[in-house]
């Protein structure tokens, strides 16, 4: 997925020579709302391969984040495309240990992820990642740009290199921030995620509810109405 902002942000930020004759994977390549592909492919990558867990637009192939390395191999492409997608990722560790191993040394991942942004669970939403979280999740790597929106709702975006002598690090006990349960943990249980998918269902069934009776409401007093 990739709004405007996703796209001016990755067609300044790459170049020919890092596109041109190079392989390319976009994880969450699904075309919802656009999509770096127009553009990257005009500069004549070897492969550009889109992958999902769902067919759609621009979707080659049907693998999880996580199973990336399982599935292409380790270093095997050389630039990583990520817009808003890791936060739709329960286990973004996995996810992020993917994406670090099949992109080759001296490689470029490119990363967009939202910091201060509303739930929005397509078909889920647990995450937030700050400025901070970047820099210390891609500490192993060579961080070339990174950036933050100025206003909310806010995206963090960052261009980074793998790099020669690349040593993954351990983020096993890293803790961030869940959208659903509104603090900082190092992972969610199935009994704190259950309940509140229950909520969610609750309040989304309310809402339906109260619009019924609004409209009916409206229609009878449109009915009663002496112009009527």
């Amino acid at each position: 997925m990739c709004d405007a902002k996703c796209i001016i942000f990755g067609a300044t930020m790459l170049n020919e020579t890092e596109v041109k004759d190079k392989r390319i994977v976009e994880v969450g390549s699904m075309d919802v709302n656009g999509s770096l592909r127009p553009i990257l492919t005009k500069w004549n990558p070897a492969e550009y391969v889109g992958v999902d867990i769902e067919h759609g637009p621009g979707v080659e192939v049907l693998c999880p984040a996580g199973k990336m390395v399982e599935k292409f191999g380790k270093e095997s492409f050389d630039l990583v495309i990520s817009t808003c997608v890791l936060e739709h990722i329960r286990d973004w560790k996995e996810a992020i240990s993917n994406i670090k191993n099949v992109c080759k040394r001296n490689g470029i991942l490119l990363i967009i992820v939202p910091s201060n942004w509303p739930f929005h669970g397509y078909p889920h939403d647990y995450w937030r990642f700050g400025k901070r979280d970047m820099e210390n999740i891609f500490s192993d790597c060579d961080i070339l740009v990174l950036k933050e929106d100025a206003t909310k709702p806010s995206l963090v975006y960052a261009k980074i290199r793998k790099p020669e002598k690349f040593m993954e690090k351990d983020l096993s006990e890293y803790k961030l921030h869940s959208v659903i349960l509104n603090k900082i943990i190092i992972d969610i249980n199935d009994i704190e995620y259950n309940k509140f998918i229950t909520r969610l269902r609750l309040i989304n069934n309310a809402k339906k509810h109260l619009s019924k009776l609004a409209n009916k409401l409206f229609s009878m007093l449109s009915k009663n109405s002496p112009n009527n």
